[in-house]
């Protein structure tokens, strides 16, 4: 009868010590008031994490931890930032850190922006200070192999949405943004990447259209075989923000501001591009529309008008004023 009843005893407790196991591994975690976020360093053990996410009230016990490690023994637990809302099971904490579903915000960079714009959007969503962007993005270095006569790496934060990691530094920010850039163009790009870039940049800032892109290309091409200077009105608002003088709005002294990128005043394309062309500019810079015209000018309602003359350019131009009157008087 003893030996019957030890035996009863022992499978008891072993049924009661894998209960208390199971239940420490599957058992929901704490529920939390507010996430949590846990940066996992580099070459941190299953031991010091579990003890990490403890201390973070993520899970209910290390021991529990402790156990689904031992039993997956070969996963290795990626190092980063990781959020938590409450109430996961250890499989569920330990899937998460395992398969590396680090904790990242979503930024998107519209065609068009340029290094400013992102900067600031960086700032305003505390991803980053604007002031270590625009620094980080002054060094043209991660593009010197790709384009040597880089003045910065504007035109190559190539525009996308990414999946930035909680607490990303600059520089992995900004190296992603030039990878992407890279990724983009690895198959299909010019010799000559600075021009083709840089005019890329102009056309992406004069149209909103896609299909106008091509043709302002052309208009660009034809100016510059004829050493005409381009009078593109983003160089110049370019240069004021490069001089920290753009007001939001361009003004006719604007015009005369003494910089290598204003376009009124110097023929040629500026020194590098003025904004983060997307892939159709890209594309409508080294595939331009064979054509006669050598102007163009805004219609008033989000396209343009395009001209061979200058009396041409002068006609489209009043049409454009009278558009513009015929809005102000309809308010």
């Amino acid at each position: 009868m003893n030996r019957a009843r030890i035996a009863i005893l022992t499978v008891v407790v072993v049924v009661a010590a894998v209960g208390i196991g199971l239940w420490r591994v599957w058992a929901p975690g704490p529920r939390l008031a507010q996430p949590r976020i846990v940066e996992i360093a580099p070459g941190a053990s299953h031991t010091q994490v579990a003890r990490q996410l403890h201390q973070a009230d993520v899970i209910g016990n290390t021991v529990g931890f402790d156990l689904w490690a031992a039993l997956h023994f070969r996963s290795t637990l990626k190092p980063g930032p990781y959020r938590f809302g409450g109430g996961e099971s250890v499989p569920q904490v330990f899937y998460t850190l395992s398969r590396g579903l680090l904790y990242t915000l979503p930024l998107t960079v519209p065609e068009g922006y340029n290094r400013f714009d992102i900067a600031q959007e960086l700032q305003a969503r505390g991803m980053a200070g604007a002031a270590a962007f625009l620094a980080a993005t002054a060094n043209p270095s991660l593009v010197h192999g790709l384009d040597p006569q880089a003045v910065s790496l504007e035109g190559y934060l190539f525009p996308a949405t990414y999946r930035i990691p909680y607490h990303a530094r600059v520089q992995a920010i900004v190296a992603m943004m030039v990878n992407r850039f890279r990724q983009e163009v690895r198959h299909d790009h010019p010799q000559n990447v600075h021009r083709w870039v840089t005019l890329a940049s102009l056309i992406q800032k004069e149209t909103a259209v896609p299909d106008e892109r091509p043709l302002i290309a052309g208009v660009f091409d034809n100016r510059l075989a004829r050493g005409l200077p381009l009078q593109c009105d983003p160089t110049v608002i370019y240069a004021a923000l490069l001089d920290d003088a753009y007001t939001g709005s361009l003004h006719a002294r604007d015009l005369k501001r003494k910089s290598p990128y204003n376009t009124y005043l110097h023929p040629g394309l500026p020194p590098g591009p003025i904004a983060n062309p997307g892939r159709a500019s890209l594309e409508a810079a080294q595939h331009p529309d064979e054509t006669d015209y050598l102007y163009f000018v805004s219609d008033g309602d989000g396209a343009h008008r395009f001209a061979v003359t200058l009396t041409q350019q002068e006609k489209n131009v009043r049409l454009y004023l009278r558009t513009l009157r015929k809005k102000q008087h309809s308010r």
